[in-house]
């Protein structure tokens, strides 16, 4: 018996050592240290040279959500400052090739919805803190936080890429239909 709970307890320190999200100790100490740029520092670490970046994660995750919100503003548009985007641009064109000045019916086959990777997240539980004021509250581990707008990024590089492309394909069709 004692060595089942020595053995669930020894398992449970494993566990909460590789958990991702509790905070560790780094050490960023370095001799001879020399300043490169703003986060870039030279230097011998363990008799070994070194390049050493260090970041506040503030910053670092503000910028990723700050790029992520304007590259999803380029694909698709800012309603608040009513800027079409690639989306919009893509969609007037099509609008302008299906008409009949263009050769077409004049109707639009559109087929594709606008899919805003941001509008899915924070769900805010909400009621009283501490001081008793009515509050609302949204919680993540902050590694989650990071890898989710890492992820929003890449699809929306990848939109981005695509809708340049089609928009390209739909100007090439406007100037080839201007030309008959």
């Amino acid at each position: 018996m004692k060595l089942l709970i020595l053995i669930i307890a020894a398992l449970g320190l494993v566990s909460c050592a590789n958990n991702p999200h509790k905070a560790k100790e780094i050490d960023t100490k370095i001799d001879n240290m020399q300043k490169i740029n703003g986060t870039d520092n030279m230097g011998i670490k363990d008799g070994n040279m070194v390049v050493q970046k260090k970041v506040m994660m503030n910053e670092e995750l503000r910028s990723l959500q700050n790029n992520v919100y304007e590259s999803e503003d380029k694909v698709y548009g800012n309603r608040k400052y009513g800027s079409a985007g690639l989306y919009g641009a893509l969609k007037s064109c099509k609008i302008k090739l299906s008409s009949k000045a263009y050769g077409g019916d004049g109707k639009l086959r559109w087929t594709e919805p606008i899919d805003r990777v941001t509008d899915k997240e924070d769900e805010f539980n909400i009621g009283l803190d501490e001081k008793n004021k009515i509050v609302g509250v949204s919680e993540e581990f902050l590694i989650d936080r990071i890898n989710r707008f890492k992820r929003y990024k890449m699809v929306l590089n990848k939109r981005e890429d695509e809708y340049k492309e089609k928009l390209d394909i739909c100007d090439a069709g406007v100037r080839a239909a201007q030309g008959k």
